[in-house]
């Protein structure tokens, strides 16, 4: 079928473009994506752990003091 001279391979190659448009646009916002995402939360140090610790009571003073002075030294 025609119309103006235009047969159904100008249709055809015109729906080409399209598809390869859409699967690029596709990739692009999947990499948007991923990038704007958020990240995994960074390891606390030992440190840090060590002071949770002692906050919740569950270490002495002592204790606490003890391997402070050992994470520190290494």
């Amino acid at each position: 079928m025609r119309w103006n001279g235009w047969g159904w391979n100008t249709w055809g190659m015109g729906l080409g473009w399209l598809f390869w448009l859409a699967v690029i646009v596709a990739v692009v916002a999947l990499i948007v994506y991923i990038a704007r995402r958020p990240s995994l939360p960074d390891k606390k140090s030992a440190e840090e752990i060590l002071k949770e610790r002692f906050a919740r009571g569950e270490i002495s003073k002592e204790e606490y003091e003890e391997r402070l002075k050992t994470l520190r030294s290494t």
